[in-house]
């Protein structure tokens, strides 16, 4: 399978301390999927490499020749994947939107009939819980649909260290044991939507609307 890691926060400023707190759980994550996973393709796609332009455009809003370079490439990667590990952070009882604007500049039809999985983090007590109640409301109109499985982790400056390893006194079997149940949920779902694509190209089931927001209206 070919996975795309979204390592959905920019901000490296602080306070809260520690700064970008979410790379040190992104590491930790890639790290169990190197490890446990060795027969996938994994890539990690870091918003922050995705400077925010001062007019929203979407990647399909542009003439086909004249997307940026960038969005492009990132389009092919998200057309080409089977699945997607999405990781936020919580603001504001929501999701970063820093993730919101990175995916928003790509159609559903990209992310469509393939399975995401949730991963949220917090320096406080919630782990990014609220925050992954949205997301699957999101990623669900994407046509990712989220497993069932999430990833919460609370206090996560106190889990991992600067690099995203253990802290000393973090069992580090334990934490890829708990990030294993949503990750072998997402290859699974992963597996299986790719063999039935194989057989029966969705897209030619229901149509990707395009166009015009009337062509998923009802009659």
């Amino acid at each position: 399978m070919k996975l795309l890691v979204f390592l959905g926060t920019v901000r490296d400023s602080t306070p809260p301390k520690p700064a970008r707190l979410g790379a040190r759980v992104t590491d930790a994550l890639l790290e169990c999927l190197h490890t446990r996973y060795q027969a996938h393709d994994i890539e990690l796609i870091d918003a922050k490499a995705y400077p925010l332009e001062p007019v929203f455009k979407p990647h399909f809003a542009y003439p086909k020749s004249q997307a940026p370079s960038a969005l492009s490439a990132l389009a092919e990667k998200i057309k080409g994947a089977d699945g997607y590990v999405m990781i936020s952070p919580e603001y504001n009882h929501t999701m970063s939107p820093a993730l919101a604007n990175l995916l928003n500049h790509f159609g559903s039809s990209l992310f469509s009939y393939k399975p995401s999985a949730i991963v949220t983090y917090s320096a406080g007590q919630w782990g990014g819980m609220r925050a992954a109640v949205g997301m699957r409301t999101f990623l669900s109109e994407l046509g990712c649909l989220p497993v069932s499985s999430m990833i919460h982790v609370p206090k996560a400056q106190e889990v991992f260290t600067a690099d995203g390893s253990m802290q000393e006194e973090e069992d580090k079997d334990a934490w890829f044991d708990y990030f294993s149940r949503t990750l072998n949920q997402l290859i699974w779902w992963a597996e299986a939507a790719q063999a039935h694509r194989a057989q029966v190209d969705p897209h030619k089931l229901v149509k990707d609307f395009k166009r015009d927001p009337a062509e998923r209206n009802a009659p």
